[in-house]
């Protein structure tokens, strides 16, 4: 769709464009818009740019498969999540199997303190659960909240780069938190039963 009066449509109708008529092509214009950008940012996460190009094409399916589930307001902040979010799964896997690989290596030689092994698993366990957990927050606040706190961008930066009021953005992260706080505790009282 190379229409002019088409690459003139802003993020939202197309975004409307294709829920009324399921046609992949206005996804495809969106995508095309920040292809570049997702492919840089894949690029600073993975370090090699065949897995980047790989991601890139993953996201792409995953917007496909998953853009009708959301209520998107900022296309570009949510898809930014969406590649984020997909490539730090990648360098998990990638970590997790890696430690998989030097454990069984060393599982003779590796004969750790019971205490310390305790403490990493409830560590593995909080951060599981917090990912998990973001998950279920509204993608604005989603988005706010990891902005905040796992890049550690200003209020100012994620209304910069969002295009959220601050006060909006002040909003999205205390509800984010404390919404965050009772899926955690609604999660742990469900793993004590």
């Amino acid at each position: 769709m190379n229409n002019p009066a088409i690459q003139q449509l802003t993020d939202q109708e197309l975004l409307q464009r294709f829920k009324t008529d399921q046609n992949s092509e206005w996804i495809g214009v969106l995508f095309d818009r920040y292809a570049l950008l997702l492919l840089g940012m894949c690029m600073k996460y993975l370090k090699n740019e065949e897995d980047a190009r790989d991601a890139v094409q993953q996201i792409f399916l995953k917007v496909l498969s998953d853009v009708n589930k959301h209520e998107i307001q900022f296309f570009r902040a949510w898809i930014y999540q969406v590649a984020k979010n997909y490539c730090l799964m990648q360098l998990r896997q990638h970590h997790l199997k890696y430690r998989e690989e030097i454990t069984d290596k060393h599982a003779g030689e590796l004969a750790a303190d019971p205490e310390d092994q305790r403490s990493h698993q409830e560590k593995d366990v909080l951060l599981n659960s917090m990912e998990q957990a973001l998950n279920f927050l509204n993608p604005e606040q989603k988005v706010c909240v990891a902005l905040f706190y796992l890049q550690k961008k200003s209020y100012q930066e994620i209304a910069d780069q969002t295009g959220f009021s601050l006060l909006q953005v002040k909003s999205y992260i205390q509800n984010g938190k404390r919404n965050l706080k009772l899926i955690l505790e609604k999660q742990q009282r469900a793993n004590k039963r």
